[in-house]
């Protein structure tokens, strides 16, 4: 918990999962004086009061960000950058801009190419999340030991930088910092595909076989269950990484399938056991 607020005010622009909990853990710990919260709902707004995820909501965003410091986009990645523009048009004050979105290269050459100097925008993709969404499912341990990938580029402001990464830290998680484009291009492949892989193994399963499906099927397709809009939304921004991905994810597949096919045991055997190591060294 911070023992002087690192924030006057930070504004959180979408009140689903994410800036729910982000507004629940900004508050717990004191990191800002004040934490506005703007959803496209009154419904949702009142709901984030309730919950004590902000200290005020808007429907609007200008009220929202006119003495903010900070502004978090929680929001689709397709949103990002229009959101990032109606926030410089809604107020004179230079302040930090930075998202919570699941792509980054697109984004970041968007606002790059979009705001103007008194905005610092730096993209950040907290890797965190859960199998049920909205603000419901908004908890202030969300980000707990978890890890907050930023993509500063050259053109970052390094006192950006430094804000939108104590932000997270103060919520308890890691930072980490990696090109936009490498943080597409890894994410494609550990977060984008393993759902696209979990909602396949779904479709391909008869009804029939689903009704006996016990913990191991459920445990491989839980990412299944997120909000497909979303998912859409994702992996039409993340395009080419996640062919990239797939296609890689297709050639593994591929070699298992041929080695069961020709009978080879030992190959077999061999793919597993280097799958299992690799599992391994996760936990660690």
């Amino acid at each position: 918990m911070s023992s002087t607020p690192l924030f006057n005010q930070v504004t959180i622009v979408g009140l689903g999962l994410i800036g729910g909990s982000l507004g629940l853990a900004l508050r717990r710990r004191r990191v800002a004086r004040r934490v506005y919260g703007v959803a496209r709902r009154a419904a949702t707004v009142a709901q984030a009061r309730r919950i004590g995820a902000v200290d005020r909501g808007f429907v609007e965003l200008a009220p929202a960000v006119a003495d903010a410091d900070l502004v978090v986009l929680a929001t689709p990645p397709s949103t990002v950058v229009p959101l990032a523009r109606q926030v410089a048009e809604a107020t004179t004050r230079a302040l930090i801009v930075t998202d919570a979105a699941s792509t980054k290269a697109g984004i970041v050459r968007g606002w790059e190419r979009a705001l103007p100097a008194r905005i610092a925008a730096v993209g950040s993709h907290p890797m965190a999340g859960s199998d049920r969404s909205g603000l419901g499912a908004a908890s202030a341990d969300l980000f707990d030991r978890m890890l907050c990938v930023l993509t500063p580029t050259r053109g970052t402001p390094a006192r950006a930088v430094r804000a939108v990464g104590a932000l997270w830290r103060a919520v308890g998680m890691r930072t980490a910092s990696l090109t936009p484009e490498r943080h597409d291009a890894v994410v494609a492949m550990v977060s984008h595909v393993p759902h696209l892989a979990a909602a396949s193994l779904v479709s391909a399963a008869s009804p029939e076989e689903l009704k006996v499906a016990a913990t191991g099927f459920a445990d491989t397709t839980r990412v299944a269950l997120g909000d497909p809009a979303l998912w859409q939304d994702i992996c039409v921004n993340n395009r080419e990484a996640v062919l990239d991905a797939l296609g890689r994810f297709e050639r593994a597949l591929v070699h298992v399938r041929q080695a069961i096919a020709y009978r080879d045991a030992e190959e077999l055997e061999k793919t597993l056991a280097a799958s299992q190591r690799k599992r391994r060294a996760l936990c660690r």
